[in-house]
C-alpha cells in the first residue's frame, strides 16, 4: 500500500496552495463580509485549470486524476471555501457528468468551454419540495416535437447567477416516479428561465447560491442527456463522485482551522509561557491532528477507488459523512483555542466554523451518508 504522492500530484498541490495563499486570501474577509463572488480568483482558477481537471485533453481538460483534484480542493479550502465549492460543482456535478454520458455534439459545444473555466456549470437538482428526497421533482419538461417545455422551480444553486450552463433535471413522465426524471442542458438568457433571489447564507456567502425559475423554457431535443428517464440514475452517478469534493473541501476547511490555532497556540502567552505548553491545549491540538488524518485517509481512499475505476460509492459517503462531522468539530476547537480572539473575523477561523457546517448538509445530508453507508454494509 503506497501513501507517498506523484510529483505531479505534488505539484498540482504545491501550485493550489500558493494559489490560496496569494490570490484568495486578500480579501477573503471582505468577501464574506460582502456575499461577494470571487468572480476574478475563479477566472484565474480557470486559467490555471483547476475547473475541469479530469476532463480529458482533447476537451481541454487537465486529464489528472482524483487524487490530484482532491489535493487542489482541499489547499483551497483551507482558505475559501466560497471558491472552492465554484470549483468542485463545475469538475464534479457538471464536467464530469457531461463528459460521460454526454454526446459528442454537447461535449464540443459546452465541455470544451467549461473545462477551461470560460463559463461556469450549475447543477440544478434541489427544489423547494425535494432536497434530500430528490425523487419528488416538481419541475416538468414537456416535448413538444423536437423540443422541451421546462417550468418549474430548483433551489439552493451553487453558481447560481454566475453559471451560463445548467444541468436541470425535470419530470418528463411523472406517472414513472424517479424513472420519469430526466436531465437537459439550459443556457442562461433563454427566454422564460429567471435567477432568482440570492440566499443570505450563514457561511460559504461567497458562493453565490440562487433560486431558479422556468416558465416555458425551450429546450431542444438535442439537449436531453441520455433518454428520457435517465436523469434519476444520473444525478445519483454524479453525485457519488461530487462527495468526494465536498469530503475534500470539508478537510480542507478543518485543515485551515487547525493549521490557524496551531500558529496561534505558539504565539499566545499565559501564565508566562504560549498556551501550547498547557496540557488543555496539547490534548485539543492532538485530537484535531487525528480527526483530520483520519478523514484525509478516508477522502484519499475514495478518491483512488474512484481512479481505479472500483464501486466508490460508500467510500465516498463514508468520507463525506466523516470528513464533515470532523470540519465542524475542528473548527470548533479552533474558534476556542483562540478565545475571544477567534469570535471574530480578522482571525479567520469564526469565518471557516461557519463555513464548515455546510458540508453537513449539501451534496447529500450526513443523515442521507448514513443511509448510504448502511444499505451497502446491510446488502
Amino acid at each position: 500500500m503506497n501513501f507517498e504522492l506523484s510529483e505531479e500530484q505534488l505539484a498540482v498541490q504545491e501550485a493550489a496552495r500558493e494559489f490560496a495563499r496569494q490570490e484568495l486570501l486578500p480579501g477573503v474577509i471582505d468577501r464574506d463580509t460582502q456575499a461577494k463572488f470571487p468572480l476574478e480568483q475563479v477566472k484565474k482558477m480557470g486559467e490555471l485549470g483547476f475547473m475541469g481537471m479530469m476532463v480529458d485533453p482533447k476537451y481541454n481538460g487537465g486529464g489528472m486524476d482524483s487524487i490530484s483534484y482532491v489535493l487542489a480542493i482541499e489547499e483551497l479550502s483551507k482558505i475559501d471555501a466560497s471558491a472552492s465549492v465554484s470549483m468542485s460543482v463545475n469538475n464534479s456535478l457538471v464536467c464530469w457528468g457531461l463528459e460521460k454520458y454526454g454526446t459528442e455534439a454537447q461535449k464540443q459545444k459546452y465541455l470544451t468551454r467549461l473545462a477551461t473555466g470560460e463559463v461556469l456549470g450549475a447543477f440544478c437538482l434541489s427544489e423547494p419540495e425535494a432536497g434530500s428526497d430528490a425523487t419528488s421533482q416538481r419541475t416538468t419538461a414537456e416535448i413538444k416535437g423536437d423540443y422541451y417545455l421546462i417550468n418549474g422551480t430548483k433551489n439552493w444553486i451553487t453558481n447560481g447567477s454566475s453559471a451560463s450552463i445548467y444541468l436541470v433535471f425535470a419530470q418528463t413522465d411523472s406517472q414513472k416516479g424517479h424513472k420519469g426524471i430526466s436531465v437537459f442542458i439550459v443556457e442562461r438568457g433563454w427566454e422564460g428561465f429567471v435567477v432568482g433571489k440570492k440566499e443570505d447564507k450563514l457561511g460559504i456567502r461567497g458562493s453565490d447560491t440562487h433560486s431558479l425559475m422556468f416558465t416555458d423554457v425551450k429546450v431542444p431535443v438535442e439537449n436531453r442527456i441520455g433518454e428520457e428517464g435517465f436523469g434519476f440514475t444520473y444525478a445519483m452517478e454524479t453525485l457519488n463522485g461530487g462527495r468526494i469534493g465536498i469530503a475534500a473541501q470539508a478537510l480542507g476547511i478543518a485543515s485551515g482551522a487547525y493549521e490557524l490555532a496551531l500558529a496561534y497556540s505558539k504565539e499566545r502567552k499565559t501564565f508566562g509561557k504560549p498556551i501550547s505548553q498547557h496540557q488543555a491545549i496539547q490534548f485539543k491540538l492532538a485530537d484535531m491532528a487525528t480527526q483530520i488524518e483520519a478523514a484525509r485517509l478516508l477522502v484519499y481512499k475514495a478518491a483512488w477507488l474512484k481512479d481505479q475505476g472500483e464501486d466508490y460509492a460508500h467510500a465516498s459517503a463514508m468520507a463525506k459523512l466523516y470528513a464533515s462531522e470532523v470540519a465542524m468539530n475542528v473548527t470548533i476547537e479552533a474558534v476556542q483555542v483562540h478565545g475571544g480572539y477567534g469570535y471574530v473575523k480578522e482571525y479567520h477561523v469564526e469565518r471557516l466554523m461557519r463555513d464548515a457546517k455546510i458540508t453537513q448538509i449539501y451534496e447529500g445530508t450526513s443523515e442521507i451518508q448514513r443511509i448510504v453507508i448502511s444499505r451497502k454494509i446491510l446488502k
